[in-house]
């Protein structure tokens, strides 16, 4: 398969920058100009999210003559998501300026619109019914009616005995819902066949384990299917297949990193059809009709694709696609209903992301967007996978992340990079502005992911229960102690920088490790393990309680023992804190005990706070500013300042 490269929206990606030019950190601070791209079911019409003057919008662009119009939603809101339901209407969410590290989170609400602009209306909205609607979200599409497929959760949550469990409902494009199932368990997701009949809903639990439920039909009564409670194992079911007889499910896979299984609804068997080597599986791709899979996405250290089906018209355009963009990784996004359109997002380590319009029929390949396109590739730093052992032999990867112009050197400056979460969260191969900002201001990155991060099976997430400043920490320790013998970082210029767990890790890093680093940064960090039981969003309810008790123990002595504010007179590093005052995940009294018992004990922390900022820096400005501080303080500490200071 071949094809021609066009230039559709050509200006939008017209800048002459030098190779050699710095790029200005309040342009690695700006939000994406187009964060996501999608094409109406005939193909005449695409649908973004743009940001305009620091609000992100809907844009909807008529293909034949490039004319639209951008949607403002209330002064307030910006757009999350979106989605077409038929040709012309599309459906669409906002928040209510909900920030974390992750960026915004949807506010449940659904509104919809012409795609030229007009007829706008509310949906489902707590707003406008006074709050006794719940949380709509749009989990995707069904396969036979086209309609999108919504998970409606309650009010407030729901009771395990008691209900109102979630709903799964049937949006079509007249703004209509109707009810296909209720969930037997709270916080239930769904998974409809290819007749839009629900037959799955899942979840995990309050006891924290995955729970299956299925039913035959939508007139039979709900069965656990599988309890990881009972069996150990979990599985989580992702769709049918084709003709509706196997279920493709997240198992453990034959290696225990994570597979894809399927099972036979005659037999009740599972099966493993492809399975892991380092890693699990990341998604699995769905056909164009969306009634099966064609193949599976793993990330071991670059993106790998597994074809499941070598011969499918979407694996031949991927592997086309693959050629066309060598390094990079190629998805394969919205569709027209035909199938003869596809929007392709591409991106790498060192390019944020573009959108092109492939058509099938002319074998075409059009450049649509750029989600930075103020960045050049050849400004940024490329990432580099690694792996290495622990002391205990278990196996870690991350990723090493230096400058064309110091990827060769030896004994740089390194900045332990640590990400939060900690469970089932990991660092992933891509860009990341605030690894660019560090990295090339000539600062080595390395990113591990330490046991509990994602990706890795389900066994590798447990052995990091509990052991926040256990064998958590002693995996960055360990991550530290590898740069430095393979010469990479020099052993006096070593800062360790996390925001939420990671802010977590980089005190207590500093605390378990007095002489390994210089400095330490904390951003909108835990530093107090006690204090999580009782300040921030995840105390107040039941299933949060039982994730603290899973996560952390409770013991309280083993609490304090391992908080860095236990322990700041053992910290010789000097230290940076940065904290949010409407952080309601890891509220700012974290950062101000940990400063106040600095402080107790003669030491002097940089600080920087923003009242507005939440769990996560979020206006430009604010992270311009953090960018700039967290420069300046390394500088000072393992930088070229460091180095100047060291020779008077």
């Amino acid at each position: 398969m071949t094809f021609r490269l066009f230039p559709l929206f050509f200006a939008l990606f017209a800048f002459d920058v030098c190779a050699t030019e710095l790029i200005p950190l309040k342009d690695l601070a700006r939000h994406e100009a187009y964060k996501d791209v999608k094409l109406s079911p005939d193909g005449e019409y695409l649908a973004a999210t743009a940001v305009v003057r620091n609000k992100t919008v809907l844009s909807l662009i008529h293909l034949s003559d490039l004319k639209g119009t951008n949607l403002r939603p209330l002064d307030r809101d910006d757009v999350v998501n979106f989605w077409w339901v038929g040709s012309r209407r599309v459906v669409f969410t906002v928040t209510q300026r909900i920030f974390g590290l992750d960026g915004v989170f949807a506010n449940g609400e659904l509104y919809s619109i012409d795609a030229d602009g007009s007829n706008k209306k509310v949906i489902y909205s707590w707003r406008n019914s006074k709050g006794s609607e719940g949380f709509a979200q749009v989990a995707g599409r069904l396969a036979a009616s086209g309609n999108l497929f919504v998970n409606i959760r309650p009010p407030g949550g729901c009771d395990r005995n008691h209900g109102p469990y979630p709903l799964a409902e049937s949006l079509d494009a007249g703004a209509s819902m109707a009810v296909l199932a209720t969930a037997p368990l709270c916080g239930a997701e769904f998974v409809a066949d290819n007749h839009d009949v629900v037959r799955f809903a899942f979840a995990t639990d309050e006891d924290q384990s995955q729970k299956v439920f299925y039913r035959d039909s939508a007139v039979q009564p709900w069965r656990l299917l599988f309890d990881e409670a009972t069996n150990h194992i979990r599985y989580v079911p992702q769709r049918f297949n084709r003709d509706d007889t196997e279920v493709y499910f997240t198992c453990p896979g034959q290696n225990g990193v994570g597979g894809i299984c399927r099972w036979d609804i005659k037999t009740q068997l599972m099966s493993a059809v492809w399975s892991g080597v380092d890693a699990g599986p990341e998604q699995l791709d769905s056909t164009f009709d969306e009634r099966d899979a064609f193949a599976v996405r793993s990330l071991p250290g670059r993106p790998a694709i597994s074809l499941l089906d070598k011969d499918a018209v979407e694996s031949q355009l991927l592997k086309t696609l693959l050629q066309e963009f060598p390094g990079q990784q190629v998805r394969l996004g919205d569709h027209s209903a035909d199938g003869k359109k596809v929007i392709v997002h591409v991106s790498s380590d060192t390019n944020p992301g573009a959108f092109y319009l492939y058509d099938l029929s002319a074998r075409k390949l059009s450049f649509l967007l750029a989600s930075r396109p103020w960045i050049k590739q050849e400004q940024l730093a490329p990432q580099e996978p690694v792996d290495f052992e622990a002391r205990d032999g278990m196996k870690l990867h991350g990723y090493l992340t230096r400058t064309s112009q110091t990827s060769g050197s030896k004994n740089l400056p390194l900045v332990l990079f640590v990400h939060g979460g900690p469970y089932e969260i990991r660092d992933r191969w891509g860009f990341d502005p605030y690894v660019q900002a560090l990295a090339t201001r000539g600062y080595a990155v390395l990113q591990v992911n330490f046991r509990g991060s994602g990706g890795y099976g389900d066994a590798f997430v447990k052995a990091g229960l509990r052991e926040w400043g256990g064998k958590m920490q002693d995996d960055i320790t360990d991550a530290t102690h590898w740069a430095i013998d393979k010469g990479i970082a020099d052993a006096g210029r070593i800062c360790v920088f996390g925001a939420s767990y990671g802010g977590y890790a980089a005190l207590e890093g500093v605390v378990k490790e007095p002489d390994l680093y210089r400095c330490a940064i904390g951003y909108v960090g835990v530093y107090d393990l006690r204090m999580m039981y009782s300040q921030g969003d995840i105390p107040v309810t039941r299933f949060g309680k039982n994730y603290l008790k899973m996560a952390l123990g409770e013991d309280k002595q083993q609490l304090a023992e391992r908080s860095p504010v236990s322990h700041a007179d053992k910290i010789k590093a000097n230290v940076m804190l940065i904290a949010g005052g409407a952080d309601d995940r890891v509220p700012d009294v974290h950062a101000r005990d940990m400063q106040a018992q600095l402080k107790s004990h003669g030491a002097n922390p940089e600080w920087l706070y923003d009242r507005a900022e939440g769990h996560g820096f979020y206006e430009e400005e604010h992270v311009t500013e953090l960018f700039e501080r967290v420069l300046a303080f390394l500088d000072r500490n393992i930088g070229a300042g460091a180095m100047a200071a060291a020779r008077k």
